[in-house]
């Protein structure tokens, strides 16, 4: 479509976006290679103790999570009940509230009644409840397009709605869940506050406390590395799964599922199950504000104000580059199908499933570096490396949504590609284009690991200060900056309602 040259011109773009997004990562692979050779790069015992609480929280939340997200998807796709439609846009709620804000919440409300909320439990409790969305989006949309004549049929075989689960819908859902508990894990792996102020062993944690406390690289570059290969063993599961779960739906799709009507203690169970994850988080924040809300002046103050507009102006500035970024990489995609054009634009998007701590330890390689890039454009560079995914996906599936016949049209008229991209394309994606600049807006001011890491001196975010003040037991001032991250991630949440709503989308 158009000129050749602007064909070169989006091919040249897309080759350096690659470049830019992979360099780091690159970068850290390279140094981590070369000090193995050298035996400079090894594990210490510290590092392995990190590896294996990082695994065992992986293995216990993955458990809890994945019964979390199977057990309300099927409730919420397959049976009828009071408040159903309520409960089914409530499981977008425990994207709202950060892990560590939540452990922060829990610990506070511990001391005040004489609970010690720490180790291992406590983090599997909230690492499951925060991730397990992930499950029940993926297997809430394999169980309603698992098709009306399959269960019809087992109705008609007299086997009720368990042996149906069983037997049809969980075996057609396993590619789902699996590509849902694989997304679970890289937020697990990334997870840094919480599973500090839990005081778990962690990758995340074991990273920041060799590279920056200790000033020990070594072992932080070692963990980094056997994080990229874990990350990228789920990529590659999360891949696999996807690809299998549509060969299913397509297989079996044949309308709307039936709905089995619940009554007594079934009902007083599916109620349970699926009201239990939103009201802990976020009920329990919430309560912990109105219990602390005498103390809520203290909060309000100068600095409050400077952290907010410090972190918003941040957010927006992520939150165009990221979109300016997304735009070029799914028009570069729609307009050229070349399979290593395609290679390319899934590269860089594999930024989310990298955890913030290794993505922060390989852009710091470039704060000393020739180039002596200013430590607030690396930390800009970092969350526009993390966050593209975010806003890309939006835009592809609104790309997708546009017949091509459009532009073949708008062509044979005489119009050239800019003029398709500026009254026809741009226009029909105003929807995706302001839903991912607003999932990119709240992820980044959410995030914390990276934020932590490459921040510079005297510049904390409400990520930083929430995370600040829960480990100095500062009640007081955590608590405006956590309301106003709560709210943020709840309106991202109402911009997802529609596409929950929607499946077809």
């Amino acid at each position: 479509m158009g000129s050749n040259y602007s064909r070169y011109i989006l091919k040249l773009l897309v080759i350096l976006l690659t470049f830019f997004i992979l360099w780091p990562l690159f970068s850290l692979v390279k140094e981590g290679f070369l000090g193995i050779q050298k035996g400079a790069i090894f594990l210490t015992i510290n590092n392995i103790n990190e590896i294996k609480g990082t695994l065992l929280l992986l293995i216990l939340s993955l458990t809890l999570g994945g019964f979390l997200g199977v057990a309300n998807g099927w409730i919420l796709a397959n049976c009828h009940f009071k408040g159903r439609k309520i409960l089914r846009v409530c499981q977008l709620i425990p994207f709202a509230t950060p892990a560590y804000l939540l452990a922060a919440t829990f610990i506070d409300l511990g001391s005040i009644n004489s609970i010690r909320i720490t180790g291992m439990f406590w983090g599997v409790v909230i690492m499951s409840f925060t991730t397990y969305p992930y499950v029940f989006l993926l297997s809430l949309e394999s169980f309603e397009k698992g098709g009306r004549k399959q269960i019809e049929a087992c109705r008609t075989l007299g086997i009720g709605p368990w042996k149906s689960f069983f037997r049809i819908s969980l075996p057609i859902a396993i590619p789902s869940i699996t590509a849902g508990l694989a997304l679970m894990a890289m937020e697990i792996i990334n997870e840094l506050g919480a599973v500090q102020l839990l005081n778990i062993p962690s990758i995340s944690a074991g990273i920041l406390e060799s590279w920056v406390e200790e000033g020990e690289p070594s072992g932080a570059i070692a963990l980094a590395l056997f994080t990229l290969t874990l990350v990228f063993l789920l990529i590659a599961i999360e891949r696999k799964s996807r690809e299998r779960s549509k060969r299913w739906i397509d297989e079996i799709i044949s309308g709307d599922s039936p709905k089995w009507k619940l009554k007594g203690i079934n009902l007083f169970l599916a109620q349970f199950i699926t009201f239990t994850p939103p009201m802990l988080t976020l009920g329990i924040p919430i309560t912990w504000a109105l219990i602390n809300i005498d103390q809520m002046n203290q909060g309000f103050n100068t600095d409050l104000i400077g952290l907010t507009i410090r972190s918003f102006s941040l957010a927006l500035i992520v939150s165009l580059i990221t979109i300016f970024i997304s735009l070029i990489l799914s028009i570069s995609k729609r307009w050229q199908n070349y399979p290593w054009l395609n290679i390319l634009t899934f590269l860089s998007s594999i930024g989310y499933a990298i955890p913030g701590s290794v993505l922060a330890l390989s852009l710091l390689s470039f704060k000393g570096s020739v180039w002596q890039i200013n430590i607030l454009s690396l930390l800009i560079w970092g969350y526009s490396i993390r966050f593209l995914a975010v806003s890309k996906g939006g835009l592809d599936a609104g790309f997708e949504r546009i017949s091509p016949n459009i532009d073949n049209a708008a062509i044979n008229l005489g119009k050239n590609w800019s003029d398709v991209l500026f009254k026809i394309h741009l226009p029909l994606l105003k929807g995706p284009i302001f839903v991912g600049a607003l999932l990119v807006f709240v992820d980044t001011i959410k995030e914390l690991p990276l934020t932590f890491i490459l921040r510079p001196f005297d510049f904390d975010t409400l990520s930083v200060r929430i995370f600040q003040y829960a480990g100095d037991e500062r009640v007081a001032e955590s608590i405006l900056p956590s309301l106003i991250i709560i709210s943020l991630g709840l309106i991202a949440c109402m911009a997802l309602i529609p596409s929950l709503n929607n499946r077809k989308n």
